[in-house]
């Protein structure tokens, strides 16, 4: 199957809201029907020495263009699960090759048909070796704690990131009360 520039589509399962295969394939790029959803996996990530990784969006992107997000994912391609979502994406757009993740919640988006998994994962890499996507993310960078803090507790960090990862950043006294 081929998309609107003739290139090859990007095929997501379909699931139900209760995350069950609906049997159906869904297009990127094309409207999901009503009642189905599709996979979406996210990742914060953290270094050994204490710094948080933040990811700016490229300005191509039809969602918070140019913005710097906590996160590194995607959508979950048809067969993969959501470790191998998550593992797929960190990688493709951060060049980080990890194993390990925690997996701190899930949440189901009526308005854009998607069940997301967020995750959190520690990594040794190389602070240097960070490897942008094209059309993705254009920059990135490794803040420390303090700096994480004031970024989380603004208004630079999407809402809905926030709400995903609120209870995490609670336990580790990140939230600003």
């Amino acid at each position: 199957m081929k998309n609107s520039d003739g290139e090859k589509a990007e095929i997501w399962d379909g699931y139900n809201r209760d995350e069950t295969l609906a049997g159906v394939d869904l297009v990127r790029g094309r409207a999901v029907p009503k009642g189905l959803y599709h996979l979406v996996c996210e990742v914060l990530v953290q270094h050994t020495d204490g710094e948080w990784l933040l990811m700016q969006r490229s300005y191509t992107k039809r969602d918070n263009r140019g913005r710097y997000v906590a996160t590194a994912g995607g959508a979950a391609l048809k067969g993969e699960n959501k470790f191998d979502c998550v593992k797929r994406e960190l990688f493709v757009e951060t060049g980080i090759a990890a194993d390990e993740f925690t997996e701190l919640g899930c949440f189901v988006y009526d308005e854009d048909r998607c069940i997301i998994h967020v995750f959190y994962c520690v990594t040794d890499c190389e602070k240097k070796s960070i490897r942008l996507q094209p059309y993705e993310t254009i920059a990135y960078k490794w803040v420390s704690e303090r700096n994480f803090v004031r970024f989380i507790n603004s208004d630079r960090m999407m809402p809905r990131q926030k709400q995903q990862y609120h209870d995490f950043f609670e336990k580790r006294g990140l939230l600003r009360k």
